[in-house]
């Protein structure tokens, strides 16, 4: 058999033994132990066959009838409809012909597409978030979103040298000095810069949350729902050193990766704080856990695995959080609340419920709304404007 026909039969295996997985919460995890217990597989197969895998996961509606019914034209319309990477460019060059009638044809492809995209989609999200079923948003959801990193230093020409050596293109945003893209297919966890805490990994989208903001470049910061920290030690960097940010959390494993995180990145202004927040602050960040609808381009099976009952129970969950965080904002402090998502019960009708039952705070526009405009409460950092993850932010102070 070809290179390619192995290839192609190793994906219909791999895609067997996931079916029914794919509208699990863990399916990352159950794919990467798929793959890793692959110990023929090289880097490049591993590649190759973790975003095939993905795009099934991303086209779903459309590919698995077919993984059922003709699992060589699954494979066929997979490749077809997998990102243009190195890996993926060999696979279907070597695949030839497929359907639609050539893996090229972008015309056909936006046409069938345009045709068929609701079916992309769960029923719930035209009523949370309508735009995303209409160009450019829904052709943003559909892309493999790209690798933002975030410089953590104010010698950016170091990183740039590195880079630059190991043959790495990378586009610094337009919207938002220190914030890179990276355009090649590297680890960059392997570099010196990331072992030396000169850069994070951190979309874009994330920073924007933060720089929309007019915050002070001093004073004491509770992060309290701060995971491992992305967010934390940006807020560190733009505090500077006469500021000091309390980072907390319910995952002790979170917070553990962050303080190696904190500590590489050589920022002492950061405390990890396992037990429950006491006192006031000049600020706090409520970063909630949410369905993660605005990461369905990292993390398409989330649209299969979360349906309308979870995003009431998020929204009660959020609502909670900002009643029990906000009450340690001084007078005069500042309240963010932030999510990683799209809908808007989980995000603009939490904080209008939360400013109907608290009194004490009033809404701040946006210091910065980076081209997005302002659409009731908040900012919504939608993907296809800057490239971006979908995220909400809304900064509250209280009087």
């Amino acid at each position: 058999m070809s290179v390619v026909g192995n290839q192609r039969q190793t994906f219909l295996r791999l895609a067997s033994r996931l079916q029914p997985h794919w509208r699990a919460l863990d399916f990352p995890q159950r794919l990467q132990s798929l793959l890793a217990a692959g110990r023929a597989f090289g880097s490049r197969d591993r590649r190759l066959y973790r975003e095939l895998l993905y795009t099934v996961s991303r086209y779903l509606p459309w590919i698995e009838p077919l993984l059922q019914a003709d699992p060589e034209r699954a494979a066929d319309v997979t490749a077809w409809l997998a990102a243009d990477f190195p890996a993926t460019r060999a696979y279907r060059a070597a695949l030839g012909p497929a359907w639609p009638p050539c893996p090229g044809d972008l015309t056909a492809r936006a046409a069938y597409l345009e045709q068929r995209v609701t079916e992309l989609f769960p029923a719930w999200l035209a009523g949370e978030y309508p735009e995303a079923l209409s160009p450019p948003e829904c052709d943003a959801l559909l892309r493999r979103a790209p690798l933002w990193l975030r410089l953590q230093t104010d010698r950016p020409e170091i990183v740039a040298a590195e880079f630059g050596r190991r043959g790495w293109v990378w586009h610094e945003s337009a919207v938002l000095p220190g914030a890179w893209e990276l355009r090649s297919e590297a680890d960059v966890s392997q570099s010196e810069a990331y072992a030396g805490g000169l850069i994070e990994i951190q979309d874009l989208g994330s920073q924007l949350l933060l720089a929309s903001a007019d915050l002070p470049r001093t004073g004491r910061w509770l992060d309290a729902c701060a995971g491992a920290g992305g967010k934390t030690l940006q807020l560190a960097r733009i505090l500077g050193p006469t500021g000091h940010v309390d980072a907390h959390d319910i995952r002790p494993a979170a917070l553990a990766e962050l303080g190696r995180r904190a500590a590489r990145a050589g920022l002492d202004n950061v405390t990890v704080l396992p037990a429950a927040p006491a006192g006031l602050y000049d600020g706090v960040l409520v970063d909630a856990p949410c369905s993660g609808s605005g990461t369905w381009r990292r993390a398409p099976h989330l649209k299969w695995a979360v349906g309308v009952a979870d995003l009431t129970e998020h929204a009660a969950r959020q609502t909670a959080l900002l009643n029990r965080y906000s009450r340690h904002v001084c007078p005069g402090g500042l309240l963010i609340y932030a999510t990683c998502s799209l809908a808007r019960r989980e995000n603009e009708d939490v904080v209008a419920r939360f400013l109907q039952q608290d009194a004490g705070f009033s809404l701040l526009p946006p210091a910065l709304d980076f081209g997005f405009g302002q659409s009731g409460p908040g900012l919504r950092i939608r993907p296809a404007r800057h490239d971006t993850d979908g995220f909400y932010c809304a900064v509250l102070r209280r009087g």
